[in-house]
């Protein structure tokens, strides 16, 4: 796909209007886009496999390689092709389409911008963030809940951060879906209650009645908090599945790999894989089909 086909499918799925649209003041949107000169800057263009392993078919993102953009209200970091960030090599990982890293400034945020035919999944690292949409929800999500919304035939909102005084914290990642044009929906949950130390707990699935949130895709999430010299086996739930990890916090061994804070690491053509922490670490496993339908 060219820069140019590129940034047309973006636009029509609502990529560019997320990174263009009207900052939010306080929780209200404004509608005179801010002054920010050199919006995009480009970084982190190389996308680095992982010769050294034999075992896996893997790809893996360093943290410093991904893509970056900081408007000052919002500093974010793309693990894949989004907005003014292009890299042909860097689209996505199977159907895992955005893996975006934000950082929103006190009171600000995303105006109300549409979506359509994605699966969305925002999970607050830290502070809060405030959603409201045009099927009438509005809510608040903090840190330790995990919220998805599925576009469908499409849905409009908008994400601030309530709070002055500090920042919100949080990855937003988008799957593509495996049904077109369903009703759109919107679910949160907390998952303090269901959290495990030193194994991985599953928080969203394909199945309305697991633990956790669903969503119209054969994916499973989950997470892992770990100490130190802690390990722990994570077997996929369907064959040809994928897996992209990536490192909250501290550090982690896969199959002989460091991975590091931020650093993502793509595995496919597994039936299971083996994490070891290196030190204290906490991180985020994304099972995916790999095929886009």
């Amino acid at each position: 796909m060219d820069r140019k086909e590129f940034m047309r499918r973006a636009a029509l799925s609502g990529v560019g209007v997320i990174a263009a649209n009207a900052i939010v003041h306080a929780g209200e949107a404004s509608t005179k886009l801010p002054e920010i000169g050199n919006r995009f800057e480009q970084v982190g263009f190389n996308h680095l496999p992982n010769k050294e392993n034999k075992t896996m078919n893997t790809v893996l993102h360093k943290a410093e390689t991904r893509g970056e953009a900081n408007h000052g209200w919002l500093h974010a970091k793309h693990s894949f092709s989004f907005a003014n960030y292009y890299n042909p090599e860097r689209m996505h990982f199977g159907v895992l389409r955005v893996l975006n890293d934000d950082i929103i400034a006190g009171g600000k945020g995303f105006g109300m911008h549409p979506h359509d035919n994605m699966e969305i999944i925002t999970i607050p690292l830290e502070g809060d963030l405030a959603h409201k949409d045009n099927m009438g929800n509005s809510a608040v999500i903090k840190q330790g809940d995990v919220q998805v919304m599925s576009a469908g035939t499409g849905v409009n909102h908008s994400e601030f951060n309530p709070n002055e005084d500090k920042e919100t914290k949080l990855f937003q990642i988008w799957l593509f879906s495996n049904k077109k044009d369903v009703e759109p929906r919107y679910d949160q949950l907390s998952i303090r209650d269901i959290a495990e130390e030193n194994k991985f707990y599953q928080i969203l699935s394909p199945n309305k009645e697991d633990q956790g949130v669903w969503i119209h895709q054969d994916a499973w999430f989950s997470l892992g908090k770990f100490e130190n010299g802690k390990s722990d086996v994570y077997t996929l739930n369907r064959q040809g599945n994928g897996v992209y990890i990536i490192v909250i916090e501290g550090s982690v061994e896969i199959d002989g790999q460091i991975l590091e804070k931020r650093d993502g690491l793509g595995i496919r053509d597994v039936d299971e894989l083996e994490l070891v922490a290196t030190e204290n670490a906490k991180v985020l496993l994304m099972e995916v089909p790999m095929q886009v339908s």
